[in-house]
């Protein structure tokens, strides 16, 4: 069975090799399985695939633990993405990078998508709109992305996500992809 990636929220120290860092220099490290890529996973519809990933049957997306977000909830048409923010995600004005925002969105947007396939098909996305609502900080609790599918073509896909609050619902962000459904990399 895959483990999950492990990465441990910002600690204080400095590094085991290298130059001394400055006091108070926080360092974050992660691990994680290479991934198998679906072609590996045998002919299973998209959402085997996602459900895979949850049960840890097929390792997470190293994204997830560089960026400290994880999927929790898989549905046709629906995927569930959680994610901690942190200082670590600062851009230099000392709220979480847009960046960040932009990743969990296209996460839950292009599973979403994933979940609606057949056996046999996998997507990329092709257009990500992105639009930041709040500053998040890093003392912001816990972010809840819910990504649906809208259309699920033979060729495209489209879909819609918003970030909210885990706690209190409150809107970050939300956005819209637009995919192209195609053969998985790998496939014959």
């Amino acid at each position: 069975m895959a483990q999950p990636a492990t990465h441990d929220r910002t600690t204080t120290g400095t590094a085991p090799v290298g130059p001394a860092l400055p006091a108070g220099t926080r360092s974050r490290t992660h691990s994680w399985e290479p991934p198998k890529g679906y072609p590996a996973a045998g002919a299973r519809t998209g959402l085997q695939l996602a459900r895979m990933s949850l049960d840890g049957s097929l390792p997470e997306a190293p994204i997830c633990g560089t960026l400290g977000f994880r999927l929790t909830a898989a549905e046709e048409g629906l995927a569930v993405f959680e994610g901690e923010p942190g200082e670590h995600l600062f851009n230099p004005m000392g709220t979480v990078h847009g960046g960040y925002m932009a990743t969990l969105l296209d996460s839950a947007l292009g599973t979403a998508v994933l979940t609606a396939l057949p056996a046999g098909r996998a997507y990329t996305t092709v257009q990500l709109g992105v639009h930041l609502v709040r500053p998040v900080l890093a003392d912001t609790p816990t972010l809840r992305c819910e990504g649906r599918a809208v259309h699920v073509g033979r060729t495209t896909a489209t879909a819609q996500a918003r970030i909210v609050g885990a706690t209190d619902g409150r809107l970050c962000a939300h956005g819209t992809a637009t995919c192209a459904v195609l053969a998985p990399p790998g496939a014959p």
